[in-house]
């Protein structure tokens, strides 16, 4: 009698159509199915950076310099941090009781902000005047009273030093000879802004909001199953900017008991550079790797109380990758890592979605 096969933990790129299972939905078909009309759209560039009220400016300036961030500009009551790629900064600080001012999209022209400046409930077009980099905004609220912001025309900075990659000795490939892996401890760099999330209790009218208005696609729906039907709890949602390759997701809805903001994500080098328990500050969750989007993360709670996460080596995606539907359960959350902190759960669909959808992921 044969001996019985052990099954071994096994990694491998999977292509985006197989990954899929044969469920995944057309872009194309999406947009007629919604009758997304994308010439009354504000045509969206990439995520920009994100936008906070904190109480306590020095405080959380030492905390987002310890996370990877660099002060880009300071003055009495505001600060602007930016990482090491093109964008000016990625994360706005002004000083007042806690409060969250948004993420924020770059648009394509400043038609595209004036469309935004159309929308009901949004400001007037703003000129940057004391911002690094200038140009204009716009802030819309959204039907679940949050803002989002929109900016056209902020010359790009220089990047910083790209740091160098690192070089793996494998058990049949071993380039690396005569060379030792050393780390000089530090902050994890920050290169920029990768997505926000944010929960809701009325996710079809948010998700309507967000695809009617802009070109924001989902990536990946999850749903659970009640009473034979399938309900879409969350979504990861992606910047459409059609063949060209974008990251996987920049945005995120969930389904929640109550409207919140839930995280924002920033992306670094490689997993080796995330590392913030030294410093003492409390970690939500990670080292580990998501399935949705592939990343490697590690989420912490800033000192204001908000969720912030790092994470490298993410998916890349296009209109020819199809969109994937997935069961609200394990195989949503990661395919390793610590336990999820049942601190960070407040999403208020069925029990089996509740880790799985409160990560963010």
């Amino acid at each position: 009698m044969a001996p019985a096969v052990q099954l071994t933990n096994r990694y491998t790129a999977v292509p985006d159509i197989v990954a899929a299972k044969g469920a995944g939905q057309n872009i194309a078909e999406f947009k007629k199915e919604f009758a997304l009309d994308e010439e009354n759209q504000v045509r969206l560039v990439k995520i920009s950076h994100m936008r906070y009220q904190h109480p306590d400016l020095a405080e959380i300036t030492q905390f987002l310099q310890d996370f990877g961030m660099v002060v880009a500009k300071q003055t009495e009551d505001k600060v602007w941090y930016r990482g090491y790629s093109t964008d000016q900064y990625v994360h706005y600080a002004q000083e007042g009781p806690r409060k969250f001012l948004g993420g924020t999209f770059e648009v394509q022209s400043f038609a595209d902000l004036e469309m935004a400046a159309n929308l009901p409930g949004a400001t007037t077009i703003e000129e940057l005047t004391d911002t690094p980099g200038g140009g204009h905004i716009v802030t819309v609220t959204d039907p679940a009273r949050f803002p989002v912001n929109f900016i056209h025309g902020q010359t790009p900075v220089q990047g910083g030093d790209v740091p160098p990659k690192l070089i793996v000795n494998y058990e049949q490939e071993k380039p690396r000879k005569r060379a030792f892996q050393r780390f000089e401890p530090g902050p994890a760099a920050v290169h920029k802004l990768g997505h926000f999330g944010l929960c809701v209790t009325d996710f079809s009218s948010q998700l309507d909001f967000y695809i009617t208005n802009f070109n924001i696609i989902p990536r990946d729906f999850l749903y659970v199953e009640e009473d034979g039907q399938k309900r879409k709890v969350a979504v990861f949602a992606y910047i459409d900017r059609g063949e060209d390759y974008v990251d996987h997701h920049t945005f995120f809805l969930g389904t929640a008991g109550s409207n919140h903001v839930h995280h924002c994500f920033f992306e670094v080098h490689d997993f080796d550079t995330q590392e913030l328990a030294s410093k003492g500050y409390k970690s939500v969750w990670g080292v580990g790797r998501h399935i949705l989007g592939s990343q490697i993360f590690d989420y912490w709670w800033d000192t204001t109380g908000n969720m912030i996460e790092h994470y490298a080596d993410g998916d890349l995606v296009n209109d020819q990758t199809p969109i994937n539907f997935e069961p609200a359960g394990d195989e949503s959350l990661a395919v390793w890592g610590t336990r999820v902190a049942q601190s960070i759960l407040g999403l208020n669909v069925s029990p089996s979605f509740l880790v799985r959808a409160q990560t963010g992921r």
